[in-house]
Parts: C-alpha cells; structure tokens; sequence
C-alpha cells in the first residue's frame, strides 16, 4: 500500500547521501520533496503541512547541524515524526475488570466489519480469551449467516437469536447477549454492528443506542484504508456523532495509496490500535506505529517477522531440523519440505520478504513473484518414495523420470531441484559449523568470487603451479642401472657450479669465476 511513498522518500534521501553538511538550500528542497510524497499518498493536508513543518525545524537545529552524517539524521527525523503522526506508541485493549469485556464495532458497510470481527475474535483465542461473537447487524442481507460462517472458520460461537434481512432488534439482540456472555463465562464479547454506504442519522442513532444499552468497554471504527481522503471525514463524523475509543485499519494489503492511515490518528486524536492485512483469519494483529514508520522508510519490519515465525514454527521440529544440519548429509528433502510447509502458514513469500530491510529496491521482482513455484516444488518432493527422499543421492535418470510424471513437471525441473537442495545443504551444514557463509573473504568456500582472494579472469580461481615432476625410473632393475649411469655421466659433463657444491666455498676463487670487477673485491673481505 505504500510502495508509492516509500519509493518517493527514497529518492528524496538518495540525494542527501555524501554531504557532510546541509544547507538551507538542501533542507528546504528535501522538505519540498516529502510534502509532494505525502501529498501524492492522499495524506490529508493538514497532516502534511504539520508534518513537514517539524521535519523542517528540527533539520535546522543542532542534532542535523552538529551530526556526523546529516543524511542518515534526517532520516532519523523522518521516521520519528511519522511515528508520531501514526499516533506515538501501539495501543492495547482495556479488558473489564468485572464480568465480560464488550467491545463494540462501527463502520460502514464495505469496510469488513463481519469478517474483522471474526479475526480480531481468532487474535483474543490466541491470547488466551473465550470470546464470543454477536451478530447485531440485521439490515445487511445474509450478514448474520455470515458472521456464523466466519464464527465457524474460527471456532468460536455465535450469538444469534435474529434471523436478520431486516428482521429484529439489534439494540435488544445487544443486550442480551451480555447477558449470555454472562451464562455461558465468555470473558470478552465482539458485537458486529450495521453499517451504511454512507454516514446518516439513522446509522448514527442505531449505533448511540447500542452503545448506550451495553455501555462497552472498547467501541472500534472500522475503515477501509483504500477509500482515501473520504476515510478521514467518515472517522470524524462518527467520532462527533457516536464516538469511539480506538481504530481499525482494514485491506491494508491493497494496492491504493494509504494516505488514510497516516492522518486518522493525527486528525481524530485516536489511535490505530488494529490492522488487517489480508484475506486470511491469522492476517490480523495490532498496529505499530514505530513499525509502520520502519516499513515506509524501507527499513523492515523483522520484529512482527519474529512474533509471526514464532507464532507458526514449531519449535520441537525446528531444533530437530538444527540439530541434523550439524551432521553432514544429515537434512534431508523430507526436512526441506516440512520446513517449507511451515514457512507457507506465516503467508506469502512477498510478503515475508517484504519484512526485510531494503527489499524495496527489489519490490518489481517481489510483485512479480510466482507463489505456486512453491507448490510446483512440494509437489515434485512428494512425488519421490520416502527412501528418495531420505537419501536423494539414488536419484538416477530413471528416478527423475518417474518423479517428474508423477509431479506433472519436466525431467529438468527435477535436476534443477535436487542439484539445488545439494547445494543449498552444504552451505547451510558449513554455516551450521561456524564456517559462515560460502565466498566471503577468509572464509572456505568459493574461492573463485570476483573480488575475493585468489580470484582471476572473469571470477576463475588462478591456476596453482603444477609441481614438477620428478625423474622416472624403469622397474627392471637393468634398465633401472642403464639410466643411473646416463645421468651420472651427463652430471659430469655439466658446467662445475662456481659456488661448489659442498660446504666449504672458496669465495674468492668464486668470485674471480664470476669475473667481478676489479675493485668489486674489497666488498668479499
């Protein structure tokens, strides 16, 4: 969603790089730059103008003025202030202290409150919660049996007396469900409320009177990040006329420009305290302003990249798999694929990489990216009997035949993998063992890497001196004696060495051999 904006401000710190000092010329160009970025990514304008105001002023002080690389303080700027518009540090929910913990949840319609609040029901499971879902939207068609279907998918029940299509009392089916929360001990309660293709009164006065008959603990405003400019006068319209505690930013996977997120909290005064960034249950958690910030500017977010590795690893499988890289030959595709498959639960390959620092530069390659390569892959592994598996070097021609039919793929997709995996496996057993990372200078590997030690033409390793071979001798022991005697008469023949051959040397004797001049003898006493 911010690949624009990110692009953008890229640019605009490239041409800081290398400059010891900034001029007011290089400030106020700089400054000019992020306020089209922003102005670009629909931030609304009075969030820009506040933003770039602070960016200017502190890049004038003494922490750009006094700094060592002003480039890298500026960017420094940048990513605090943008914290700070995205609403400062991550808001948490308020549980109850008594009885279930209500949370109400209020938007319009599109904006994906039935299936959020199925993920956000998912998220308080995992935090050890027994929630329990209300289905209080009677208006939209089919919009309770969906909430039921959603309530399946995350196995948790759902509280739905009314048929819905416009029958039933929202207001009443609110209320008593705090009361069946209550019968039943669920600690936390999520009413799914109505909503409208566009803000009016009877929208607003439903949503006061369910919130006036459950008195909730937490009322949440779910918005589309994609609808721009217009999710920033719907926040405050429902801020002014129902009210609500906190934020949620759903379909932030899209590919519109996002200025939404970053002036809700700055306009409204609230925090975003969820997003939802996919179209799976699990692609759900709280919002980070400090790694939202990190992720515009391009710098990552490998702290959310943790918490989801850990959430999917398992942890018993992982060490095994560890502890078989120490042995060599030790991982074998049987491991590779239940890595793989466990990698697949934290989401896209995109996606995760797009976690990672700098991966902005490579975003074309990443977009482009083809997810079913994996499954092309898993489906050439589970092709192969478990002894293949096991020991992929009995992998002849015949083998990789049957495979490839078995996997519907081509005879060299299957080379292609398993010459892959091979080296893939030593690389990964020599970094096991301490050696680091193949190629790298003073480290076993590659030798041959352009740049690195001992490296020639076009990357070749330089070719070592062959030894020299010694003299052949014959086995027949006559012939054998024939040769000695050659080579002992040939040694005869041979020039004497004018330095002997012995220990004792005769230097002045050597030296007058060597015809030295004259007055060269004064340096051999």
């Amino acid at each position: 969603m911010f690949a624009t904006l990110s692009d953008r401000l890229a640019d605009t710190f490239k041409n800081l790089r290398g400059k010891g000092k900034l001029s007011e010329a290089d400030i106020d160009a700089t400054a000019r730059e992020i306020r089209i970025a922003l102005l670009e990514a629909d931030v609304a304008l009075p969030v820009v103008k506040e933003f770039v105001a602070a960016v200017k002023e502190r890049a004038r002080g003494e922490e750009v003025s006094g700094a060592l690389n002003p480039a890298q303080q500026v960017v420094k700027i940048v990513n605090e202030e943008l914290v700070a518009i995205l609403g400062g540090e991550t808001r948490r929910l308020r549980y109850a202290k008594t009885g279930p913990t209500v949370i109400m949840l209020a938007g319009l319609q599109g904006a994906g409150k039935t299936t959020l609040a199925a993920k956000l029901a998912l998220w308080l499971k995992e935090q050890g919660k027994t929630p329990m879902l209300v289905a209080a939207d009677l208006q939209r068609p089919n919009a309770v049996q969906q909430l039921q279907v959603n309530g399946d998918r995350v196995n948790v029940p759902v509280f739905a007396p009314e048929p819905g299509n416009g029958v039933g009392d929202p207001v009443s089916v609110a209320r008593a469900s705090v009361e069946e929360a209550k019968r039943k001990v669920h600690d936390v309660v999520i009413i799914d409320t109505a909503g409208r293709l566009g803000v009016d009164a009877e929208l607003m006065k439903q949503a006061a009177d369910i919130r006036d008959a459950v008195q909730p603990d937490e009322v949440l405003f779910v918005v589309d990040a994609m609808i721009g400019q217009d999710a920033v006068t719907t926040a405050q319209m429902f801020l002014d006329g129902v009210g609500y505690d906190g934020v949620v930013l759903t379909k932030l996977d899209g590919d519109a420009r996002g200025g939404a997120a970053l002036s809700i909290a700055s306009i409204t005064g609230k925090p975003v305290m969820f997003a939802s960034a996919g179209e799976k249950m699990t692609d759900f958690d709280l919002f980070h302003p400090d790694r939202m910030a990190s992720r515009i500017l391009d710098m990552g977010d490998v702290l959310t990249l943790i918490e989801q590795a850990e959430k999917a690893f398992d942890q018993e499988e992982a060490l095994k798999a560890a502890e078989k890289l120490g042995t060599k030959g030790g991982f074998t595709l049987e491991d590779f694929l239940q890595q793989m498959q466990q990698i697949r639960k934290l989401g896209s390959m995109s996606k995760i990489m797009g976690m990672l620092p700098g991966m902005g530069q490579f975003r074309d390659q990443l977009d482009n990216f083809d997810e079913r390569e994996i499954d092309r892959i898993q489906a050439i592994i589970q092709s192969m009997t478990p002894a293949e598996r096991d020991n992929p070097k009995i992998i002849d021609g015949s083998r990789r035949a049957r495979i490839a039919r078995g996997s519907g793929r081509q005879v060299s997709d299957v080379n292609q993998l398993v010459d892959r995996f091979f080296e893939a496996r030593k690389m990964m057993e020599q970094m096991a063992k301490g050696g680091g990372m193949p190629g790298m200078p003073g480290m076993p590997g590659m030798p041959g890497m352009p740049g690195m030690p001992g490296a020639g033409k076009r990357g070749k390793a330089k070719a070592q001196p062959k030894k020299a071979k010694g003299k052949r001798t014959s086995g027949n022991p006559a012939k054998a004696a024939q040769q000695a005697a050659a080579q002992k008469a040939a040694a005869s023949q041979a020039p004497a060495n004018p330095f002997g051959t012995g220990d004792d040397v005769d230097y002045e004797k050597a030296a007058a051999a060597l015809d030295l001049p004259k007055d060269f003898s004064k340096f051999l006493k």
